[in-house]
């Protein structure tokens, strides 16, 4: 069963081509959005948080502050309304996970830049 659902992904699902990136980075994710019969791009910037899972189920989280609050969006990689993602700035993280980036603020929220 397992290889039948491996085969149907690497036939059916399309693959899209992303930049590299991972948790700790600054990306920018172009998306578009229907309303009624007018469709928009709309785009969502900030630090990745984490990515988890593999394949057809890989899913990205992103969070930005809007103001004082911060939001926080997941974004499935095979999600057909994305449209491209960019990488503004490589982070240098310890985790893969930085869940503790939630609770910052500040300059404790910075995130060092890695020069490449």
């Amino acid at each position: 069963m397992e290889a039948l659902v491996k085969f149907v992904q690497e036939q059916f699902v399309e693959k899209k081509d992303f930049p590299k990136f991972s948790a700790g980075d600054t990306i920018t994710v172009f998306y578009e959005i229907k309303e009624g019969e007018k469709t928009r791009t709309q785009f969502f910037r900030g630090v990745v948080i984490q990515r988890r899972g593999n394949g057809s189920t890989e899913t990205f989280t992103i969070r930005k502050m809007s103001g004082t609050i911060g939001v926080e969006r997941i974004f499935p990689v095979n999600m057909p309304a994305l449209q491209k993602v960019e990488v503004n700035k490589k982070g240098k993280v310890r985790r893969s996970r930085i869940f503790y980036f939630r609770e910052l603020t500040g300059k404790k929220a910075r995130i060092k830049e890695v020069r490449s």
